[in-house]
């Protein structure tokens, strides 16, 4: 089965499951393979030419408008919308299936050390942004023991003001190596606005990539925050 892979995390996972990706986005950092264009802007003419049999696309990564569009050339779409560490194993499952690829589903580490501290996690900046209960992100920080402190907030990507997120008082800011390169001067600017609160840096891609690489994921981010010495505020 040929299969175009707009999805970065789906490109992963279909490399890892053994699948034939014989095209994918400059964003999904296999320099291996074809190039098609980005996520928000993939060439469909270079897609339909490769006679795929399946195009992956995510519902939060890619348009709506180049779904349509494979699908009027007779494209046959592999859809994902992963906003919980749940929907993350059973896309993997379903990826799974869709190539053939035999073994035991994907598992996550049930019984993983829980942080149980308050987190910010800003993601942006100018404006600063973050993220909700709502997304795969702040699904797998409440798997880790983690609360974060704007888990409810109505959108999945709320803009933020740092003196407000210094009144909700988090015990850690983690600063992730993506989407927004963040600097040592930036890391400072944080924990000058939110006194009290740990900064830690920790990989975006352990945070915000889903699929075959969460089990390690979910141990890495537990290690980085474990071994980080943040605690619950005393105050």
């Amino acid at each position: 089965m040929r299969i175009v892979s707009l999805v970065p995390s789906s490109t992963e996972t279909l490399l890892a499951l053994g699948a034939d990706v014989v095209a994918c986005t400059k964003y999904c950092e296999q320099p291996s393979l074809a190039h098609v264009g980005g996520t928000k802007n993939p060439d469909i003419e270079a897609i339909v030419a490769l006679a795929p049999d399946v195009v992956a696309v995510d519902r939060e990564e890619n348009r709506r408008e180049d779904a349509d569009a494979l699908r009027a050339a007779g494209i046959e779409l592999f859809v994902s919308e992963v906003t919980s560490l749940r929907d993350a194993v059973d896309v993997v499952d379903r990826l799974a299936q869709l190539v053939g690829a035999e073994g035991a589903p994907m598992v996550v580490d049930e019984t993983i050390e829980r942080a149980e501290v308050a987190v910010f996690v800003p993601i942006w900046r100018r404006p600063w942004m973050s993220i909700s209960a709502a997304t795969y992100g702040g699904s797998l920080l409440a798997h880790l023991g983690c609360r974060l402190v704007t888990a409810q907030a109505t959108d999945a990507y709320p803009e933020v003001e740092l003196a407000a997120v210094a009144d909700m008082a988090p015990d850690a800011i983690l600063v992730p190596s993506e989407p927004y390169e963040f600097s040592d001067e930036h890391l400072v600017e944080l924990g000058a606005a939110v006194p009290g609160a740990t900064v830690v840096r920790v990989d975006g891609q352990d945070l915000f990539w889903w699929g075959s690489r969460t089990p390690a994921a979910v141990r890495r981010l537990a290690d980085a925050l474990n071994s980080s010495g943040v605690h619950p505020r005393s105050d």
